[in-house]
């Protein structure tokens, strides 16, 4: 029932030849999704279809191998996007859309598009207009804070590819934080994470992020003050009658 490396067998000392090749295939994999391309060109004409019109950004990250080894580079903006931006900023909005590269390039290109194709629909009915929408490259989550102080954002929310593991290479999550500025704590942030498709599904995963976003915006708060209750109201959404 889990995917969870558990009573593999042994064979003598080692463990069993199948074990082993799944297991090396699976560190494969998910080097492969840290290393792999960002397909910024192909996800800005996904996020076109929705009616976005995103602005591309990068941090401070030179090259892939250094936002490996320095998160701290990936969590401020370059000079050149951070002047891109002032000049994006004028009044203040509701919310800033941040797709992001993050530590899985993969799981944004295969799951990023579908989940904002499906929230849209749903902060359109809460009433919540999407300011700007951003695709940032050589990303940490830190980055969103910078965003959206300078577009002037009420809340912010990012898209990012989640830290493979050695059984899902393409897991994809959501972070919230109200009030974004540079400084703030992961406390402050909201997390809507495992979204993939032998995890949480694309519908499930926006109807979660946009409950969120309605509560977050009416509480003014994000973080550890606002706690995930979108369940039963997901529930009685289902069962309305067609």
């Amino acid at each position: 029932m889990t995917p969870a490396r558990v009573a593999l067998g042994r064979a003598g000392s080692g463990l069993p030849t199948e074990a082993l090749l799944d297991f090396t295939l699976d560190h494969a994999r998910a080097r492969d999704a840290v290393h792999a391309a960002f397909d910024v060109a192909g996800l800005t004409a996904s996020l076109g279809v929705l009616g976005l019109e995103p602005v591309q950004v990068a941090s401070l990250v030179p090259e892939r191998r250094d936002y490996l080894r320095r998160p701290d580079l990936g969590r401020i903006c370059a000079a050149d996007s951070r002047h891109l931006l002032e000049s994006r900023a004028r009044s203040s909005c509701d919310l800033v859309l941040i797709v992001a590269d993050g530590l899985s390039p993969t799981a944004v290109k295969l799951h990023a598009a579908d989940v904002a194709a499906r929230l849209l629909p749903l902060l359109k009915e809460a009433g919540v207009a999407v300011g700007h929408a951003v695709i940032a490259r050589g990303a940490r989550v830190a980055l969103g804070d910078e965003i959206g102080e300078i577009l002037r954002a009420r809340l912010v929310v990012m898209l990012i590819g989640e830290r493979p593991g050695l059984s899902v290479p393409d897991s994809l999550g959501a972070y919230l934080t109200y009030d974004p500025k540079v400084g703030r704590t992961d406390a402050e942030r909201n997390c809507v994470s495992n979204i993939h498709g032998s995890g949480l599904g694309s519908v499930e995963a926006a109807f979660k992020i946009a409950w969120l976003v309605r509560e977050a915006l009416a509480r003014q708060v994000t973080g550890v003050a606002l706690k995930d209750e979108s369940t039963e109201a997901m529930v009685a959404r289902l069962a309305k009658p067609v």
